[in-house]
């Protein structure tokens, strides 16, 4: 299908300017490894878990170089922020492995690492204080907006570039938007757009903190901004109209009343008496009960990140994998991820935690075919269950797929949750 490429796709040209931690020699390009090294640098991580417990309480002492009003920080602009990150799978095959899956491309949820890595790095580059090695803040991803992809397949022999900048400030969150490139024949081509949201808080990691303000300096830096407003604008109404607070719309009563009279089961015996009770299956169907599948991860040290709770990027792969196989066992082939949207962190993992991932066939059309997959984490001593993250995903199959049937009042509303976000994933492809 013919993707839509965004305003942004020619900004990267506008900031070239490669990531120079504060030096005048030949300007560095980053890899991935030194992305994360140079996360652990700015916040005073641990390298070794033992020391962990050690480095946080070092942490607590950066508390007075926070901002007491936005204000007192100096503004920022979007290249000030701008970074290009190359993954070099062409010219280094011993990383390959890592990123390789068994159809011989690159596993999508490594990427979704990598971009989670990066967005909190362009963050704490928005964010340096020139004087202060360490930053005070501590900046986690609040939530996903979109990942839109414009290609089926990502190479694992080629080498490819992360670029990104800040796009949008609030008072103590960050729009972060990023874009990333395949080399092929000698040029790097577009494969996906990605608008991520970070939160900035105090050294500890309990209280919202101040951020640098962002000036847009050009009229297209102008549009960027303006878009990042109308992106939360366009998060709070879909917020608001939620199914788990708002009745459906008429329109989707209709819907809903059209899948239950398709399932009744006519051939009734006696007077031809239609119950509300008996129910089937229509053909080419699958119950939604019937489209889901079940994971446990324990979280150990390994997966940690620099504020030594679970890595957002790990549960995020970790979802997308789960989603991933409840679609290929669904649709019967292999399917390609179209689209990410609306990954809310509602809250941290803490180490040790065992984690619960049930991922949802909640809606399908032709090809497509929508995920949903809930996050909760168990905690064994209180025997309570708390929900961590939803993660929605846009899966594209090779054939067309069965369609999806709620049973239920609830399924029916998660069949239509589905349904907006797919509207809203096909508005912006």
């Amino acid at each position: 299908s013919a993707f839509r490429l965004s305003i942004m796709r020619k900004f990267p040209s506008v900031l070239v300017r490669t990531f120079t931690p504060g030096t005048t020699g030949s300007p560095e390009l980053l890899d991935m490894a030194s992305v994360r090294d140079k996360l652990r640098d700015v916040v005073g991580a641990s390298t070794n878990w033992s020391d962990h417990v050690q480095a946080m309480q070092e942490r607590r002492a950066l508390h007075t170089l926070l901002a007491k009003r936005q204000e007192d920080l100096p503004p920022r602009r979007m290249k000030d922020s701008y970074l290009e990150v190359v993954l070099p799978l062409g010219s280094q095959p011993e990383i390959r492995e890592k990123y390789l899956n068994v159809h011989n491309s690159v596993r999508f949820g490594r990427i979704l690492e990598d971009l989670d890595s990066l967005g909190v790095l362009i963050c704490y580059t928005h964010t340096k204080q020139e004087m202060q090695p360490k930053s005070p803040l501590s900046i986690v991803t609040a939530l996903v907006d979109k990942i839109n992809l414009c290609k089926k397949i990502i190479y694992p022999d080629s080498d490819i570039k992360f670029t990104g900048n800040v796009s949008w400030v609030g008072k103590t969150s960050m729009e972060v938007t990023m874009h990333m490139l395949q080399l092929q024949d000698g040029e790097y081509s577009p494969v996906l757009d990605a608008t991520f949201v970070m939160v900035a808080r105090d050294p500890e990691n309990k209280r919202p903190a101040f951020v640098n303000p962002l000036v847009p300096e050009t009229p297209e830096e102008e549009a960027i901004f303006k878009q990042g407003e109308l992106n939360k604008l366009r998060r709070i109404d879909f917020n608001t109209a939620s199914l788990l607070k708002m009745a459906p719309t008429a329109e989707e009563r209709n819907i809903v009343h059209d899948i239950f009279l398709n399932t009744l089961d006519t051939r009734q015996e006696g007077e031809g008496t239609v119950s509300f009770r008996s129910r089937k299956l229509p053909p080419n169907s699958v119950w939604m009960e019937d489209a889901k599948l079940k994971g446990l991860q324990i979280c150990h040290p390994q997966e940690r990140n620099i504020f030594n709770r679970i890595f957002g990027g790990f549960l995020m792969r970790k979802a997308f994998e789960l989603g991933w196989a409840t679609a290929c066992s669904y649709g019967g082939s292999r399917p390609f991820i179209v689209s990410v949207d609306d990954i809310m962190f509602q809250k941290p993992v803490e180490i040790g935690s065992l984690l619960l991932l049930s991922a949802q066939v909640c809606y399908t059309e032709k090809n497509y075919i929508q995920i949903r997959v809930h996050s909760e984490v168990y905690d064994a001593n209180t025997r309570e269950h708390h929900t961590t993250n939803i993660f929605h995903f846009t899966f594209i199959s090779e054939n067309e797929v069965p369609r999806v049937v709620p049973n239920t009042y609830g399924e029916s509303m998660l069949y239509l949750d589905g349904k907006r976000h797919f509207t809203a994933v096909m508005k912006e492809i």
